[in-house]
């Protein structure tokens, strides 16, 4: 059912770089020995260690262990593809290259000739301009094409692509990312997309199902899990005013090991790696939802979980750990409200297990109402100026914005050393009028 391509090279599997540079294609190829699938790069078997990693540090990710990054697409309007492959090689680092495809949900419609067409051809041109670098690993068609679209001639599409590609370069295997994965969605790849050599999987607290999935869907190929991390906005509590509850800095960390260990290491047979997501910071529900580090840059305990299961030892350093945090007595789980303008206590439990010295930083932002889907770009919502008279102390008094509204409170506590742990705290500001009304 899939091509795999005859595949052979030259870097031994650490990814480390040799005393001699490559300076031509190194091949890779997926193949089944001994009944378990594995990646093979210069003739040796590949083992990823892998994040999804656009803007983020590729010398932290080297410096902590990994060995493979993916991306999103060949140029990302920073830097060049080629200056990306230049940088991973100069790292010791492979590169799963996405190829950034139009999707439904922003209007592309594969029934479109002509579009699938212009489309093709941007993409021979992307191949054929960095095909034979020896930092690329594989070819990435799109990126959940599959969420919130109807037409499978997206995956024609996609087959199409994966066999230009094997014409141009039978160096690199070819694979699409899907959103979750379920009978009908395997089908229509089987039976639409066989020229694929494996697929990505891409799940976040749902990924502790992914086995039952797999045997659901009679997937016996090859796969990656391409995004996982984090448990997903639309996977948690929310409050009585919609806004979901998101886990703080330590509770992340002992999910993704959790979720590594049990799924991920687990499957010896069809896994052939994964990309932690995010190996840097963005914008998603909040600024720290999803992001392996904070907007300054400081690394969190999800970095040190990566660390200790890269390497199988944690860092010699790592972040601080936070026990919980309160709003006028409050967690995040009890649908805080407050009354305009009047004044209120929050406080954090962070200890460091390194016993370096916290500093601290509260602010007040507005709940975000810029939602996309699938990861597009959100801007930050705007932070409430004056809310917190004193947001370097371990203990603050906020004073409720006057404007009633949804709002969160982050706390974030540093430990001089590059580490940071983080909590937030949704509530609701109502009108004092509102509250004398209908009480408190």
């Amino acid at each position: 059912m899939f091509a795999l391509a005859g595949l052979a090279g030259i870097l031994p599997s650490s990814g480390s770089c040799s005393a001699a540079t490559p300076s031509g294609p190194i091949k890779v190829e997926v193949r089944q020995v001994d009944g378990r699938w594995q990646v093979f790069r210069g003739g040796q078997p590949y083992i990823i260690r892998g994040a999804g990693l656009e803007f983020g540090s590729q010398e932290k990710l080297a410096e902590h262990g990994g060995n493979s990054f993916r991306t999103w697409r060949v140029e990302n309007g920073r830097e060049s593809g080629r200056a990306v492959l230049d940088r991973a090689l100069r790292n010791g680092l492979t590169v799963a290259m996405g190829i950034e495809l139009g999707a439904e949900r922003h209007g592309f419609n594969y029934d479109d000739k002509a579009a699938v067409a212009r489309q093709l051809a941007r993409v021979r041109e992307e191949v054929l301009k960095h095909k034979d670098h020896p930092a690329l690993l594989f070819w990435v068609i799109g990126n959940e094409l599959n969420l919130h679209a109807r037409n499978p001639a997206v995956w024609d599409a996609v087959n199409e692509i994966s066999k230009m590609i094997h014409q141009l370069d039978p160096n690199h295997p070819t694979l699409t990312t899907l959103a979750g994965i379920n009978k009908n969605l395997i089908g229509e790849i089987k039976k639409r997309a066989p020229d694929l050599d494996l697929i990505g999987i891409q799940m976040y607290a749902d990924i502790v199902n992914l086995p039952r999935y797999l045997r659901e869907c009679d997937w016996t190929g090859p796969y990656l899990v391409t995004e996982w991390g984090a448990t997903g906005h639309w996977e948690v509590p929310k409050t009585a005013w919609g806004a979901p509850i998101e886990n703080d800095s330590t509770t992340k960390a002992e999910a993704y090991r959790r979720r590594y260990e049990t799924v991920i290491r687990a499957d010896t047979r069809q896994c052939v790696g994964s990309y932690v997501f995010l190996w840097g910071q963005k914008q998603e529900r909040t600024p720290t939802w999803y992001g392996m580090f904070l907007e300054t840059g400081e690394e969190t305990a999800t970095v040190d979980v990566m660390h200790e299961i890269w390497n199988g030892r944690p860092p010699k350093n790592r972040s601080p750990r936070i026990h919980g945090a309160w709003l006028d007595g409050r967690t995040a789980y009890d649908n805080v409200r407050l009354v305009a303008s009047q004044t209120y206590s929050a406080r954090a439990a962070v200890e460091d297990p390194d016993g370096d010295a916290l500093t601290w930083l509260w602010e007040v932002l507005e709940e975000s109402t810029d939602l996309k889907e699938g990861g597009d770009f959100e801007h930050k919502p705007p932070t409430v100026p004056g809310a917190i008279p004193n947001p370097r102390a371990p203990e603050i008094r906020l004073i409720a914005p006057a404007r009633p509204g949804a709002y969160r409170l982050f706390v974030y506590a540093f430990d001089g050393q590059g580490h940071a742990a983080h909590a937030n705290i949704p509530f609701y500001v109502d009108g004092a009028q509102q509250v004398q009304a209908g009480g408190r």
